[in-house]
């Protein structure tokens, strides 16, 4: 099991292992050809970004038992997903604002994000784990009063994808069993959402193969498995938790 973080200090740009409170160095590339350079730096004196840069995020709808039984959905036949354009993610610590553009409610998602690791196209489930690099957490935020604001056309785009409402992070966990994970979302310490990655219709490795299906999966691609019930309103000020033990706490605070 490993955590990998990308951070910036003294204006360089660097990835690397945490471990404890200690980050160790590495130099080539997440995805590819690196090794560790035997040197360290402490945790705290670096700023974190996203632990990744995706060439895509994906994001899935109504993927949860609780939650379709609640809002009165069935199963998809297939995994329902949007896109995050790039331009919306945002590391961990940093604030998500409100858009310039829309004045109405925002809300948070809490999701376990699942980073692809190699060059992923058409394969099976049992194929799934040799292409996944490993799992993050995802504030899938989103301006919901946009969505079904055109009785014609659903905005799931323009509703996901201003800018700051893409936070991941904080690393990215390789070497763990998605399964047993548990998403827990907080607001100024009190607990939202808490709901097992066994509630979803369709589990990490299986949406990773039937999407590979449907598009060519890239090193650093990002699929946020959607969310169960407790998705709520962010009000100015408040702080949001995105927690997965095994992956750690994405920390946001609301503007």
């Amino acid at each position: 099991m490993a955590n990998w973080i990308r951070f910036e200090h003294a204006g360089n740009i660097n990835f690397g292992q945490l471990v404890d409170d200690t980050i160790r160095i590495y130099a080539g590339e997440m995805f590819g050809d690196n090794h560790a350079t035997g040197e360290t730096i402490p945790r705290a004196a670096v700023s974190l970004l996203t632990p990744c840069v995706p060439g895509k995020l994906l994001g899935l709808w109504n993927n949860f038992h609780q939650r379709a039984e609640k809002e009165g959905l069935t199963r998809p036949l297939h995994p329902l997903y949007f896109a995050k354009t790039d331009n919306c993610y945002l590391a961990p610590e940093q604030t998500i604002r409100q858009p310039a553009s829309y004045k109405g409610p925002v809300i948070f998602e809490g999701e376990l994000g699942v980073v692809i690791g190699k060059t992923c196209r058409a394969i099976s489930p049992a194929q799934a784990d040799d292409y996944i690099f490993g799992y993050t957490c995802v504030n899938d935020v989103t301006a919901v009063g946009i969505l079904n604001a055109d009785p014609s056309f659903a905005q799931w785009g323009r509703s996901k994808s201003f800018d700051t409402v893409g936070p991941i992070g904080p690393v990215i966990a390789s070497g763990i069993e998605p399964d047993q994970l548990v998403v827990r979302s907080l607001v100024n310490g009190v607990e939202k959402q808490n709901y097992p990655v066994t509630d979803m219709f369709y589990r990490p490795r299986e949406i990773v193969s039937l999407l590979s299906h449907d598009m060519t999966l890239n090193p650093g691609d990002v699929i946020a498995c959607a969310t169960s019930i407790g998705a709520e309103r962010m009000r100015k000020g408040s702080t949001v938790e995105i927690e997965i033990a095994g992956i750690g706490v994405l920390r946001n605070r609301f503007e």
